[in-house]
């Protein structure tokens, strides 16, 4: 019986290899076909700067820890860390997208995932122009009212239908997909947001928010991906993107 358990656990990873874990921070061969990039090679922080710094480096409290590019705070340090800030990718994201990432916290972690930066004078700080998906351990708002603050939020826009997060310390997966004016989010397999960006129901939504001002308010969905420093320590992993 037990040779019999094994020869099936066998042939069914034969058929079903897929099934295996994909190491981070690199594209599968169907994947490469697929068009996907990689916006974070798990060895530097190439392909990636300091929001409205021009070329400046990435500040020494962004580091990559054991192939995740971590926000390394360990001690909370307010609302940035010391020698950190947000991060924007080089490249501008234009058209239609589909975007994939790990994200990690610890205890009473606050940071977000943004979509469609504009890297402009005019504005400040990245959440002035960009749409803020919250990465979070909701630890933080434990017996508060619920708000649109929580992990799987756009910030002050939006909650998320469902919460399914993993434990403290670890991996969430993150898939976001960009389509004919539809922006989808899905977490750990669960589809926790979907906008029609054009729609009434969503333009309502940001001019009661604070990205009322903001290009994705006019109509502008396209810009830069951005990591958030809020002072305390994120990892993020397995940063891909392609093209639709």
């Amino acid at each position: 019986m037990r040779f019999s358990i094994l020869v099936l656990a066998f042939l069914s990873w034969l058929v079903c290899p897929y099934t295996q874990a994909q190491t981070p921070n690199t594209l599968s061969a169907q994947e490469k076909k697929e068009g996907w990039k990689l916006l974070f090679n798990g060895q530097n922080t190439a392909g990636w700067r300091k929001y409205n710094a021009g070329r400046t480096p990435v500040g020494s409290s962004w580091r990559v820890d054991q192939g995740a590019l971590n926000l390394n705070v360990p001690t909370r340090a307010g609302n940035k860390a010391p020698d950190g800030g947000d991060l924007v990718t080089d490249a501008v994201i234009t058209g239609d997208f589909e975007f994939k990432a790990d994200w990690k916290v610890e205890r009473f972690t606050n940071s977000g995932i943004f979509f469609f930066v504009q890297e402009e004078p005019t504005y400040k700080n990245v959440y002035d122009t960009g749409l803020e998906l919250q990465v979070l351990d909701d630890a933080i708002y434990e017996g508060a009212a619920e708000n649109k603050h929580r992990a799987g939020d756009f910030f002050g826009v939006a909650n998320a239908r469902v919460r399914e997060l993993q434990p403290v310390g670890s991996w969430n997966k993150l898939h976001v997909i960009y389509r004919k004016n539809t922006l989808t989010v899905m977490l750990n397999g669960f589809t926790i947001q979907e906008h029609d960006l054009t729609g009434s129901d969503w333009k309502q939504r940001l001019s009661a928010s604070k990205l009322k001002d903001a290009p994705i308010s006019k109509g502008k969905f396209t810009g830069r991906i951005g990591l958030q420093d809020w002072g305390s320590s994120v990892w993020f992993r397995t940063i891909k993107l392609r093209k639709l």
